[in-house]
C-alpha cells in the first residue's frame, strides 16, 4: 500500500451552485428601485434563473473550455474556396446561446427593458466574458439602425430575438441574427476621420460597394457588420451582410484573428473589403459619426456593466476564499486587515453596480433630462469604472495568494480581461474628451448631471465638500484638457457617491465617502480607516452556496 503523505484540509469549496443575482445586494436592490412594481416578480425570476445558471457548474465548465480553446480562421475550405469563417468550441455557443436565449440582445422593446438586461448582463458575464462582445454589439446596433427606418424594420426583429442560430444563412431565414462592427483602421484608430475605406455608390438607391480595411473588426462571425466609410458626401455608416440576399456569401476577407492578451473565447479580426463588398446606407451622407454613435453609447453602457460584472465576480471569489480559509490561528475574513482589504474591494464593486443600473434606468425612462444626464455620465462612468477594474481584479487575486495565480482558479482569467473595457470604444483619453466636448457643447448635459448629484447634497458632508471641489474644477477652464482625466474621475466619483447615500446601506456609504471623497485612505486597496463598520460592508459581499 503507498504510503499517504498528507490529506487535503483547510482548502475553500469551489464557488459553484450557487445564485449570482441573489447573492448580490447591490444587484437585487437595484432591481426593486428601477423596475416597475408590477413586473418586480417576473424580473426576480427571470434573473433568478439566469443567476443560477451562471454560478452552476455548467457553465464554470463552458467558461474554462472557451478560454482554452480560442476560435480559429478557416479562410478556405478543402477545395480552395475562398470562405472566410470562424470557428468556435462548443461551449462558446452554449454560453453564446444561453446569453440571447436569456433576452440580453432584447433590450429596446421590453418594459424596464436595459435595467433588466444590464443586471442580466452583469450576472451572465460572471460566467465567462469573452462571448458578451457579440452580445454588446448586437444588442448596440439597434439604435444606429433606426437611422433608416427600412433597415430597422428588417433587422431589428432579428437582432432582439431571443433565437440563436450560429449558421451563416440570408437572414430571411434566419429566427435571430448577430451584428458586429468595424470602425477603426491601421491610420486612425480611435480618429476614426481619418479613416480611408471608400464607398461608391451603385444604381439602387443606398446601396454601395466598399474597398478598404479595418484593423479592428468585432465579432467576425456576425450575420452583419456596421462599419464607417467614406462616401462621395463624407464620413457615412453602412450595413454590411455577410451573405447576400440570393444566398451567395458577401465579399468579406478575413486576414487573421488577433492574438489577445485576454478575451481569448471571442474573435477579433483584421477584414479587407475588396470593391465588390456590397453595403446598404445607413442615414445620410457624411452623418457617419452621428449616426453610429447611438451604437458606440449602448455598447459603453456595456463596457460599464462588463466591468462591474468582473469585479463582482473577483470580489465574490476573493470574500468567499476568506470565509473558509484559515491562517493564523482564524479565519482570513476575520482579520483586520484582510477585512480591509475584502471591504475596500466591495466597496468599488458596489459603486461599480449601483453606477451601471442607474445609467440603465436612464435608458429606460427615455426623458430629454435622461438623455443630457447620459450624454455626460456614460463617458465619466466609462472612463472611471473600466480605469478600476484592473488594480481591482490584480488586489482579489492575491487575497487567494498563490491559490489565485493559477489558472484553474479563473482568477487569471479575470485579470487578463480586466484592461479590455478601458481601451474598447475608446481608451481613457477618447473618454475624457469626450466629456469636455459635451461640456463645451451641451450646458444641458451639465444641468441634467448637477441634478443627479445635486438630490444627496446634505447627506454627508464629503460628498458635499467633493460636488463643491467638482464645481470649482468646472469653472476653472484654463488648461482644462490637460487636467480632463482629474475632472472626469472626480465626476465619477461624485456621481458614484451621491447614488451610494442615497441607495446604499449606511455602513457602504459611510466607507465610500470617507474614502473615495473625504480622502481618509492611502493609494493601495485595503487601507480605509479602521474605526468604519468594515465586517458588515464585507459580509454584505459574500456569496452563499445555496442551490
Amino acid at each position: 500500500m503507498a504510503a499517504t503523505t498528507h490529506t487535503v484540509t483547510n482548502q475553500p469549496p469551489p464557488l459553484v451552485g450557487y445564485d449570482v443575482f441573489a447573492n448580490d445586494p447591490a444587484l437585487t436592490e437595484g432591481i426593486t428601485r428601477y423596475i416597475a412594481a408590477e413586473r418586480l416578480d417576473e424580473v426576480r425570476e427571470e434573473l433568478g434563473t439566469l443567476g443560477r445558471a451562471a454560478g452552476s457548474e455548467h457553465a464554470r465548465h463552458w467558461a474554462e473550455q472557451a478560454d482554452r480553446h480560442p476560435p480559429v480562421l478557416r479562410t478556405h475550405d478543402r477545395f480552395g474556396h475562398r470562405i472566410d469563417e470562424v470557428e468556435f468550441h462548443p461551449a462558446w455557443h452554449r454560453l453564446l446561446g444561453h446569453a440571447v436565449t436569456s433576452g440580453l440582445t432584447g433590450a429596446w422593446s421590453r418594459p424596464d427593458g436595459h435595467v433588466r438586461r444590464t443586471a442580466g448582463f452583469i450576472v451572465w458575464t460572471q460566467a465567462e466574458a469573452g462571448h458578451g462582445c457579440p452580445v454588446s454589439m448586437t444588442h448596440a446596433a439597434v439604435p444606429a439602425l433606426r437611422a433608416e427606418p427600412e433597415l430597422a424594420a428588417e433587422w431589428e426583429p432579428l437582432l432582439t430575438s431571443p433565437v440563436y442560430e450560429q449558421e451563416l444563412r440570408p437572414v430571411a431565414e434566419k429566427g435571430g441574427a448577430l451584428a458586429g462592427m468595424a470602425m477603426t483602421e491601421k491610420q486612425g484608430g480611435s480618429d476614426v476621420r481619418a479613416n480611408t475605406t471608400r464607398a461608391e455608390p451603385l444604381a439602387a438607391p443606398g446601396e454601395y460597394v466598399l474597398t478598404g480595411h479595418k484593423w479592428f473588426c468585432s465579432a467576425p462571425m456576425s450575420d452583419a457588420f456596421l462599419v464607417l466609410a467614406q462616401a462621395p458626401g463624407g464620413l457615412t455608416c453602412f450595413l454590411l451582410p455577410r451573405v447576400l440576399p440570393d444566398g451567395t456569401r458577401n465579399s468579406f476577407l478575413i486576414q487573421r484573428l488577433k492574438d489577445k492578451l485576454g478575451n481569448r473565447s471571442n474573435a477579433s479580426a483584421e477584414v479587407e473589403f475588396d470593391g465588390r463588398t456590397w453595403a446598404r446606407r445607413v442615414g445620410e451622407e457624411g452623418r457617419g459619426v452621428a449616426t453610429i454613435i447611438e451604437m458606440v453609447a449602448a455598447t459603453r453602457l456595456d463596457c460599464v456593466s462588463a466591468s462591474a460584472a468582473v469585479m463582482r465576480q473577483a470580489v465574490a471569489q476573493a470574500v468567499h476564499h476568506s470565509a473558509h480559509r484559515e491562517a493564523f490561528g482564524g479565519r482570513l475574513i476575520d482579520k483586520p486587515l484582510m477585512r480591509n482589504v475584502l471591504a475596500d474591494l466591495a466597496l468599488e464593486s458596489e459603486a461599480a453596480t449601483t453606477l451601471a443600473l442607474r445609467l440603465a434606468a436612464a435608458y429606460d425612462g427615455g426623458t430629454e433630462r435622461d438623455r443630457h444626464f447620459l450624454r455626460l455620465a456614460v463617458p465619466a462612468a466609462k472612463y472611471w469604472v473600466t480605469k478600476r477594474c484592473t488594480p481591482m481584479v490584480a488586489e482579489a487575486l492575491e487575497c487567494l495568494g498563490g491559490n489565485g495565480y493559477v489558472e484553474e482558479s479563473g482568477l487569471p482569467r479575470l485579470l487578463r480581461e480586466a484592461p479590455l473595457n478601458s481601451i474598447w470604444e475608446g481608451a481613457g483619453n477618447v473618454q475624457a474628451l469626450d466629456v469636455l466636448r459635451a461640456l463645451r457643447r451641451e450646458p444641458e448635459a451639465l444641468n441634467a448631471f448637477l441634478t443627479e448629484v445635486g438630490a444627496a447634497r446634505g447627506a454627508d458632508h464629503r460628498l458635499d465638500r467633493a460636488i463643491k471641489g467638482m464645481l470649482t474644477e468646472l469653472a476653472d477652464l484654463e488648461g482644462i484638457e490637460a487636467r480632463a482625466r482629474r475632472l472626469v474621475e472626480r465626476m465619477a466619483l461624485v456621481l458614484q457617491g451621491s447614488l451610494l447615500v442615497r441607495h446604499a446601506p449606511s455602513e457602504v456609504a459611510d466607507a465610500f465617502c470617507a474614502s473615495r471623497l473625504g480622502g481618509d485612505a492611502g493609494a493601495a486597496f485595503g487601507t480605509l480607516p479602521h474605526t468604519l463598520d468594515l465586517a458588515t460592508v464585507v459580509e454584505r459581499a459574500r456569496p452563499v452556496i445555496d442551490c
